[in-house]
């Protein structure tokens, strides 16, 4: 899959017979978008054009929310490797800054979507709109397609009970430790992925080492104590229990994710994983005592092994 920052980076030959896009955040890859996506890549191999998915950095709501954005589900490389994964052949996402706040509709209709991706077969969500003050409707691309030689799909949202999947959703659902309602809305369990970094060691100090993950998010989708599974490493898959939270008991401010393996005694610095979030432990406290601490510590890893048994891989 290419990625491709800028319109003027656009690859024109590949685009020279049309493309088939998709536009949105695609922050957690939900089974909403999965769907969105199928229907993409199946109309792009039928028609022989490439795959497009089209999204922001930072996301819109990322840019209007100034100091306290949403939680993302997904930071940019763990997006990258989802529609990677998923067979879309052109990764365009620009950067979201006051230019692209203000575009009109009939702007980007005819810079972005025709001049620059020469799109034929657009795929949307029946929720979507686009440009200045998301004035752009499926209406108005419908109304100028046929002058433009460019069709329209609408694709129906996902329901999962009386819910309808969205990343807004999903989010409430983690918000709240509802790990099986996210799991539901998603279609696999909650996932954090990235390098296994050097810490301060305080966990194997205290007898429960733990690989520790930077965030690289501006607001975590998850805090507290969670019941864990591991992929990523040669072992395979690994149980685990789980802190996302600042260490309050040490009096850390800066967010991380830390895993303590069950019976697993390697050195694995540098290695990237991936950790599933299976079930809420607790949340995260202060202790007064490091004795407290890792007496809690025993609890929350006997909890989470019980929790990993009834919600097998």
């Amino acid at each position: 899959m290419r990625l491709v920052r800028h319109v003027v980076d656009l690859p024109h030959d590949d685009l020279a017979n049309g493309s088939v896009v998709t536009i949105g955040a695609f922050d957690g890859i939900h089974l909403g978008h999965r769907q969105l996506l199928r229907r993409v890549v199946d109309v792009a191999r039928d028609s022989g054009r490439p795959a497009v998915a089209m999204s922001f950095e930072p996301t819109p709501k990322e840019f209007f929310s100034g100091d306290n954005p949403p939680a993302r589900l997904m930071r940019f490389r763990e997006k990258y490797e989802a529609l990677a994964k998923r067979k879309i052949d052109i990764f365009f996402c620009p950067r979201f800054e006051e230019a692209m706040r203000d575009i009109a509709a009939a702007d980007f209709i005819r810079r972005i979507l025709i001049h620059g991706l020469n799109t034929r077969h657009l795929v949307v969500g029946d929720d979507f709109r686009f440009a200045r003050r998301r004035e752009g409707t499926v209406e108005d691309l419908l109304r100028v397609g046929p002058a433009l030689d460019l069709s329209v799909e609408q694709v129906p949202s996902i329901l999962v009970g009386d819910t309808r999947v969205s990343s807004t959703a999903i989010r409430d659902a983690l918000a709240g430790h509802d790990l099986q309602r996210a799991t539901a809305l998603l279609g696999r369990p909650y996932r954090m992925s990235g390098r296994i970094v050097r810490g301060r060691q305080i966990g194997r100090e205290l007898g429960y080492a733990t690989a520790n993950v930077d965030l690289r998010r501006r607001q975590s989708a998850v805090m507290g104590i969670y019941a864990v599974r591991v992929h990523g490493l040669a072992e395979g898959p690994l149980d685990g229990v789980a802190s996302v939270g600042t260490r309050p008991t040490f009096d850390l401010t800066k967010p991380l994710l830390e895993v303590h393996l069950f019976d697993f005694d390697r050195d694995i610095y540098g290695e990237y994983i991936h950790v599933d979030f299976i079930a809420h432990v607790r949340d995260e406290e202060k202790f007064d005592s490091v004795e407290e601490l890792v007496a809690q510590m025993q609890v929350d890893e006997d909890n989470a092994r019980a929790a990993l048994l009834a919600n097998p891989a």
